[in-house]
């Protein structure tokens, strides 16, 4: 095997934001102001907008397109090369809402401008009190109704609330209206695609006293409003030291494992893998890489790899692959 692949880590690729907070540094240590309104960490990702820097290893500053370049089947494994090409297929970030996101959609890979749609999920890793998200109609509603609701400034009004806490998760389909709400803190798991059509943003203005543009007809055309109640994710949260199924979809499984005085191994060789550590922190071994993680932090071990042992006192992961 190659000593240039290894598992690797990234820099964050970081984003101010109009409701962004604190959170991501106060509890990930992300960024050095920590007055900024950090919104977003990219954590890996592949898009012009955000590229991810190597952190560790013989690769330490290449970013991710020039690590996938150069032997992309071992990284990305030969069947998701074969798919997906030369492009990382999924974009991994946490977001800290401290004031409600705008609500909005994406498109599907048949809608999007760019070819490419927008299915994504969440893990809720912190949630103030009373803290919320907004996911899908609560009443069955027409194109025709929807104009007037968005006419009347009320569209809140035919939205489905849900309170949350900590590993809570959602799953949010492309063409699904939705708003993460103030308070929440979480790791989302997307296709590789920024593009979002706001739908509503409560008349707020950014820094320089602007109403935020809204995608009203473009959000129109791709919108779900089928009355669907498939997004609140179940899981055995009581389950230690073995996997247990999250979300299982076309664009990304993804399994959540709580290790815990034991050793947990990855040996998986038809596709990456990215771990995110949601709480506490492990160590890992193997593939030609070492090296400790805590919360807040992610891990890509390309899918040729000799197998990676994971060891923990205790440390909740999300294990994602294709």
């Amino acid at each position: 095997m190659s000593n240039t692949l290894y598992p690797f880590t990234f820099e964050p690729v970081l984003k101010e934001k109009i409701w962004g907070g604190q959170k991501l540094n106060q509890l990930f240590n992300k960024g050095n102001d920590p007055t900024a309104k950090l919104g977003e960490s990219w954590e890996i990702a592949d898009l012009e907008e955000g590229q991810s820097i190597v952190k560790n290893g013989l690769l330490k500053g290449a970013t991710l397109k020039e690590i996938i370049a150069k032997d992309p089947a071992s990284i990305l494994g030969e069947r998701v090369y074969k798919q997906f090409g030369l492009q990382f297929p999924l974009l991994i970030k946490f977001i800290d809402a401290a004031s409600d996101l705008s609500i909005q959609v994406h498109p599907t890979d048949e809608t999007s401008p760019t070819g490419v749609g927008k299915t994504e999920m969440w893990y809720i890793m912190q949630a103030d009190k009373g803290a919320k998200l907004t996911v899908g109609f609560s009443e069955k509603i027409s194109k025709e109704d929807y104009d007037t609701h968005i006419k009347n400034l009320s569209i809140e009004d035919v939205m489905n609330q849900h309170e949350v806490k900590e590993g809570d998760a959602f799953f949010i389909n492309a063409g699904r209206i939705h708003a993460i709400g103030g308070g929440v803190l979480l790791a989302e798991i997307q296709q590789t695609s920024d593009v979002t059509y706001r739908v509503y943003d409560y008349n707020r203005k950014d820094d320089s006293g602007n109403l935020r543009d809204l995608h009203v007809a473009e959000s129109r055309e791709v919108l779900d409003f089928e009355l669907t109640q498939d997004f609140k994710l179940d899981y055995n949260r009581t389950s230690l030291n073995t996997s247990q199924t999250v979300k299982h979809h076309t664009y990304f499984k993804t399994d959540w494992a709580h290790i815990k005085d034991n050793d947990y191994s990855i040996a998986r060789s038809d596709s990456f893998t990215i771990l995110i550590i949601v709480s506490g922190e492990l160590t890992y071994t193997g593939s030609g890489g070492e090296g400790k993680l805590s919360a807040g932090e992610t891990l890509l071990i390309p899918a040729k790899n000799t197998g990676v042992t994971l060891s923990a006192a205790t440390c909740e992961i999300l294990e994602v692959y294709l």
